[in-house]
């Protein structure tokens, strides 16, 4: 598929840099290592990669990729499905019937994006026939050995006896590759020397004995801005969601514990403004392209360096401005990989009314199998 074609269906009028780069240095190295920030279009640099040598003769598996979390998963497959280039697709992860995967993976789809365990359970069940694949990316690769999938992967890699093509993507720098991966001497792009939070500014907020009404206020300072609240644990994003309630401020909460529909309906959400406001542990801090998302709030401290960077990287994406904030108490130790910003960000009480989100998501249970189509929702709206 011709790639300016492509860019210009997905809406962009030409390569970013790092995108022509990545394009252009897989035609003549089978072996790649892509390392950038989050938010620098690391996602279209390696689906165009992909694209740039599959053929649309050919009606078998092409292209893999492999990612860590349902919802980057999901993320790529609406960006590669942007690009409007008639090769099908199936996604692959847990949460949902394996029934509906096991179908369309029975009608030979070009490229398979998947997560390492959800992969594996179809390979063993015979769904799926990975000796015609030619092209494997795995995208955050740092975080699929963090998050334990090595045994996976290399299960996976082995299942894969025709490549010719290896990209391996990664936001932070890789101490070394993996045996199984086969990857002696790969070409890197190093993004990262490049890269800096020279478009997000940091504050400190300070707080005296109790950081919630501080918290409140700040949040109603926002006003319609996108925010998401990071947090360390389930407990403590379920409890803050119910707290900002009581204070008449509309959020959503999104965390591992949560059912895939769940999670799925909180993203919704907060994408299309029903809520401004999105509560979540580190999970949200992978994965989510959401390019307005203006403040990002640090509830709690985040648990390393990595997990600070990744909860920045949420905002100033694609070029953007945006603004991270810590709060400090008057007994509170920050860890000794953050350093408190200069800027102050003084935040006063005030009686407004919290910002109504300006829209409402409505959610319909049912669907094609309670006989219920999209004819019939429009006939009951309009009524």
């Amino acid at each position: 598929m011709n790639i300016t074609e492509a860019i210009k269906n997905a809406g962009h009028e030409a390569l970013l840099d790092i995108q022509s780069k990545c394009v252009d240095a897989v035609q003549s190295n089978p072996e790649l290592v892509l390392l950038s920030k989050t938010g620098s279009g690391k996602t279209l640099a390696f689906l165009l990669s992909v694209l740039s040598k599959m053929d649309p003769n050919k009606k078998n598996v092409q292209g893999l990729i492999i990612a860590p979390t349902r919802e980057l998963c999901q993320q790529i497959e609406t960006v590669f499905k942007s690009l409007k280039s008639n090769y099908k697709v199936t996604l692959c992860y847990g949460g949902h019937p394996m029934k509906i995967e096991r179908n369309s993976l029975a009608s030979s789809p070009s490229l398979i994006i998947a997560t390492p365990g959800r992969l594996c359970d179809h390979i063993d069940r015979g769904h799926i026939d990975l000796a015609t694949c030619h092209f494997l990316v795995i995208d955050e690769f740092d975080k699929c050995l963090e998050f334990g999938f090595g045994e996976d992967m290399s299960y996976i890699a082995r299942k894969l006896t025709r490549l010719r093509n290896k990209l391996l993507v990664s936001a932070t720098n890789l101490s070394e590759i993996p045996d199984y991966l086969q990857m002696k001497n790969p070409f890197e792009i190093n993004a990262l020397t490049t890269d800096s939070d020279i478009n997000i500014t940091e504050y400190a907020i300070e707080y005296k004995n109790d950081i919630i009404p501080t918290l409140v206020d700040t949040l109603q300072s926002f006003g319609h801005d996108k925010t998401i609240v990071f947090c360390n644990y389930r407990e403590v994003v379920e409890d803050l969601v119910n707290q900002l309630s009581t204070h008449q401020i509309v959020s959503v909460g999104y965390h591992g514990g949560l059912e895939q529909d769940e999670r799925e309906r909180s993203l919704i959400k907060f994408r299309h403004g029903s809520s401004n406001i999105l509560v979540c542990t580190d999970l949200g801090a992978r994965g989510l392209d959401i390019p307005e998302i203006k403040h990002v709030v640090h509830y709690q401290y985040p648990g390393s360096l990595d997990a600070f960077i990744h909860r920045k990287g949420r905002s100033a994406r694609m070029s953007q401005e945006g603004n991270s904030y810590l709060f400090k108490g008057a007994s509170t130790q920050l860890p000794e990989y953050i350093e408190l910003p200069d800027k102050v960000l003084e935040i006063k009480h005030t009686d407004l009314k919290p910002t109504t989100p300006q829209w409402c998501t409505l959610y319909f249970s049912g669907g094609k199998k309670d006989k219920v189509n999209k004819i019939d929702l429009v006939g009951f709206l309009s009524k």
